[in-house]
């Protein structure tokens, strides 16, 4: 059975990796991987629990007698909850940040970034748009920021090569921004709440790298591009339908909604509740401010349609599948002790934490960006500093104890890799679809350019962590 639900993990990364070929949704994949994983588990529940949890089963059982009931009841209340809540701590605050930008939208407090970026000059209209991607990734779900920019860029460049190239620039800017903070990107959130990072240190070691992983690929992308832009400015989107918001009204909920998540980190420090409370908080907040300012036209019924983020309606949950059916797939794999013999192996014959990043890196770009992340994590649990003097080689395993070095290599890795190939994460393969881009053209035109950055970065992080062991 071990092999089975092995194969069937194997099975699901092929069809996540063969998406854009085979047409089938990556999260009808993830959920079907995660689901048919447990039921298996469960079928043999018995042996997996008495091969991974057997003195913590026989206190659960209190002296009776073991049968098919009692095993499902302990796997179900001591195993899986765990699991379904570590997964859902994740998409509820993916479910918050996604409703907090679809209200900031709808609202036209991104309209400052169509004006920011009014002009003709490729090298002025490209740095502008992936500079304030790059920024609000940070702060704001990644995949949602950039697919805001990519409909703000689809609408005024006329050219579609120029199209592709400033888009594939907006996703580079937008897994870059989001991957040096821990509110930025699914994974940096999941390493802040398994208490593998804390925000402050993940923030300073990541940032410069990201930085440089985005610079680089765009400078060169810059040399692609002509210095005067076909474009086509049309009038500002009417609103009246949904919001009468003058400037400063929409400064305020702007204020709200990234200076709230800014206080997430400080939330969580002082309370130590999970961090999607926090956004949950954020969301309620904006939520109430966005009915306040629109309540004239609220009571006439103008905003009957769009006073529920469509975020919450449709936008995110195919998101929220996919994460969901990882996180339980990769739960099971942990539970049959098959992520306990792949650690072993990698610390036996591996032995460096940098070849498993770029190893990482490009299986991101071929699979897909969380789900190769969501794997390297879960082989390894945090170490806290009495554990670590345990070990023969502190040195290496101090790269798994908190803010280790690993946790960082991976999250960075991951995220830029994912761009080595457009298909390795949703925003890139929402850019395919808006500009039928063929993945033959972006390997030709892009992938050396973003596998430079790819590389710069990763050498700036391994200055900082030479820099960290020498010092």
């Amino acid at each position: 059975m071990t092999l089975i639900i092995i194969l069937l993990l194997v099975s699901g990364y092929l069809l996540i990796a063969t998406g854009h070929l085979t047409g089938v949704n990556k999260a009808a994949i993830a959920m079907f991987i995660g689901t048919v994983g447990w039921v298996l588990y469960i079928c043999w529940g018995a042996d997996f629990v008495m091969s991974q949890h057997p003195h913590e089963y026989v206190e659960y059982l209190s002296g009776a007698a073991p049968s098919s009931m009692a095993v499902k009841n302990y796997i179900y209340g001591n195993i899986f909850l765990h699991y379904v809540g570590r997964a859902a701590s994740i998409v509820m605050f993916l479910l918050a940040t996604m409703s907090i930008v679809e209200i900031l939208n709808n609202n036209g407090c991104f309209d400052f970034i169509v004006e920011w970026i009014r002009t003709r000059n490729s090298k002025r209209l490209l740095w502008t748009i992936t500079f304030a991607t790059f920024l609000l990734s940070a702060n704001l779900d990644n995949l949602t920021t950039a697919t805001t920019m990519l409909v703000i860029m689809h609408s005024i460049v006329k050219n579609r090569t120029q199209r592709m190239l400033i888009g594939s620039a907006i996703v580079l800017a937008a897994n870059c921004g989001g991957c040096f903070t821990v509110i930025g990107d699914p994974i940096g959130l999941l390493l802040w709440g398994d208490g593998a990072v804390t925000a402050t240190n993940f923030s300073k070691h990541l940032a410069v790298p990201a930085l440089v992983a985005w610079v680089v690929p765009t400078i060169l992308i810059n040399r692609q591009l002509p210095d005067r832009l076909g474009l086509e400015w049309t009038a500002p989107p009417y609103r009246g339908d949904d919001t009468n918001l003058n400037r400063w009204q929409r400064i305020i909920m702007l204020f709200v909604g990234i200076g709230g998540l800014w206080f997430i980190p400080t939330f969580h420090n002082l309370t130590r509740l999970s961090p999607f409370l926090g956004a949950l908080c954020v969301l309620s907040v904006l939520w109430v401010v966005n009915e306040a300012f629109n309540r004239k036209l609220m009571a006439s019924d103008q905003m009957s349609q769009r006073r529920i983020p469509l975020s919450i309606q449709y936008g995110v949950i195919q998101q929220i599948l996919f994460v969901m059916g990882i996180m339980l797939a990769m739960g099971v794999m942990t539970e049959i002790g098959v992520f306990g013999h792949v650690s072993a192996w990698l610390d036996h014959q591996v032995h460096n934490i940098w070849v498993v990043g770029l190893v990482s890196g490009l299986l991101s770009s071929l699979i897909d960006t969380f789900t190769i992340a969501i794997t390297d994590i879960s082989l390894y649990s945090p170490i806290d500093g009495e554990q670590l003097g345990l070990w023969a080689d502190s040195a290496y395993m101090a790269g798994f104890a908190t803010n280790g070095f690993f946790w960082k290599v991976v999250a960075y890795s991951t995220a830029v890799g994912g761009c080595l190939l457009c298909v390795g994460s949703t925003s890139g393969l929402a850019l395919m679809k808006m500009e039928h881009m063929r993945l033959g053209w972006y390997l030709r035109m892009l992938t050396p350019k973003v596998a430079a950055g790819f590389l710069a970065g990763m050498l700036v992080l391994y200055c900082e962590y030479f820099l960290y062991h020498t010092l």
